[in-house]
């Protein structure tokens, strides 16, 4: 180490241990250098994997033979003197994408179950007709917010509480800041960087009340504010409940304290998007589970209250603690038993995280072969459904519908025809894994009146 210095930007293998907890030597990128107790530690990014793996590791992890140093950026020039090539149309790309989208939607579609060898039911699809789009109409009310000395600064708004913004991807928000957060009686440790006020990044343990989510700097001033803080549950409007699970409905306008303080806890776990701090075009339904000491935050998700493009989710997050239990299906059920409500298809806003994305792909397939084994035959003809009729009895929108379809590879072109197959395989796939999905929505417990935000001034 004293004959080279390795700064930011410098790559080498590191020592890390894998998942059968055997070592490894990995390629990783140096994001920062410092120093403790004379004591160099440097904080390394994985080369493909996930920024969640992050950490800061000892000189003695570092193969040093193998140093990468930093390469500076060369623009290569153009016969004009510009650097970099032209790229492609993006007209020219959504055209033909929208193209081939029209052509689905006007061609029928017959779907076979395949059993065994060529025994099987045909099932005909007829082409749907244009859908109307219908107003954006969602809303909630809530009780007064809670006060808080902290102040949080504001910042511009984008396109949500929880943006997506790689602008801001630099070295400081590459890096997570906060080494663990307690809350209630579980300890989580972040993935990903939050902006909390920079003082509490220093501290080994972030305490939060697992109630009105207000951040504080020890255990001492947790206790405090708990003899103080009067809430047991989400401030909002309880609009679920079915055993111990039940949804609050928060306004972003009305409880501005909590809607900031849910959006920093999320961000620890949300890599993909930027935070932002006007909440007040946004509604957010927590998940909680209930006990005798009161109802425990498991996930959320937020909405804007008006959607120009049909987005009936911006941001969802099961906590750590619950994840791989069923709740984040549960929480894309819920979400779409409001556009149901609402008489309205619905999308979640892109980009969506890995995880976010392989949940949502579940949900669908699950939802759209649900529909699709229901079928049965009426006075021996071919049992007929359309596109937009799915789109119509699940609030998934077409777009998602159709993706849904050819991402299972269900989709085939034969004889000017689109026919949709399913295969002996799908249907015990499917079969198998309703059996594992015990938590499930009951649209007989929900209590929503959907309200006309356009309507409402400024909210």
């Amino acid at each position: 180490f004293q004959q080279v210095e390795i700064v930011e930007g410098c790559r080498l293998p590191v020592l890390r241990k894998n998942q059968e907890h055997e070592d490894e030597w990995p390629l990783a990128e140096i994001l920062s250098v410092k120093e403790v107790s004379s004591r160099k530690l440097f904080y390394v990014h994985y080369i493909d994997f996930n920024k969640r793996l992050d950490e800061w590791v000892t000189g003695d992890r570092l193969d040093m033979k193998k140093l990468q140093f930093p390469k500076k950026e060369a623009k290569t020039p153009t016969k004009n003197g510009l650097s970099g090539s032209r790229p492609s149309s993006p007209e020219r790309e959504v055209v033909s994408m929208c193209y081939a989208t029209k052509r689905l939607f006007q061609t029928p579609i017959i779907a076979t179950i395949h059993s065994g060898l060529a025994n099987g039911t045909a099932r005909r699809l007829i082409p749907p007709q244009p859908g109307r789009k219908r107003k954006a109409n969602c809303g909630g009310t809530d009780e007064d917010s809670q006060d808080s000395s902290d102040g949080i600064p504001s910042a511009p708004r984008m396109t949500g509480s929880l943006v997506s913004d790689r602008s801001h991807d630099d070295i400081v928000t590459r890096m997570k800041n906060i080494e663990c957060i307690e809350l209630g009686r579980h300890r989580l440790k972040p993935w990903y960087f939050s902006p909390y006020p920079q003082e509490l990044t220093t501290l080994p343990i972030l305490y939060l009340c697992e109630f009105c989510l207000k951040y504080l700097k020890s255990l001492k001033c947790l206790q405090r504010h708990l003899t103080k803080c009067n809430l047991r549950h989400p401030p909002g409007n309880e609009i679920y409940r079915k055993g111990t699970i039940s949804f609050f409905e928060i306004d972003g306008r009305k409880n501005k304290n909590y809607s900031q303080n849910l959006c920093l806890l999320a961000k620890c776990f949300l890599d993909h998007k930027t935070l932002y701090y006007d909440t007040d075009p946004f509604l957010f339904y927590v998940m909680t589970e209930y006990d005798s000491k009161g109802f425990h935050i498991v996930g959320y998700f937020s909405k804007e209250k008006e959607s120009t493009e049909d987005y009936n989710v911006a941001c969802i997050l099961t906590l750590p603690p619950y994840q791989r239990r069923g709740y984040g299906k549960l929480l894309i059920e819920f979400s779409y038993e409001l556009s149901k409500v609402e008489g309205k298809t619905g999308t979640p806003e892109k980009p969506l995280s890995d995880l976010g994305l392989l949940s949502y792909r579940s949900y669908w397939s699950q939802t759209i072969l649900e529909i699709l084994m229901d079928l049965k035959p009426d006075n021996g003809e071919r049992p007929q459904i359309t596109i937009n009729e799915i789109s119509e009895i699940t609030s998934v929108k077409k777009e998602d519908v159709i993706s849904t379809l050819q991402y299972l590879n269900l989709i085939n072109y034969y004889k000017g025809q689109y026919i949709l197959t399913l295969s002996e395989d799908i249907v015990d796939g499917h079969e198998r894994a309703m059996q594992k999905r015990h938590l499930r929505i009951d649209p007989k417990c929900l209590h929503f009146t959907p309200k006309d935000w356009s309507k409402r001034g400024k909210w």
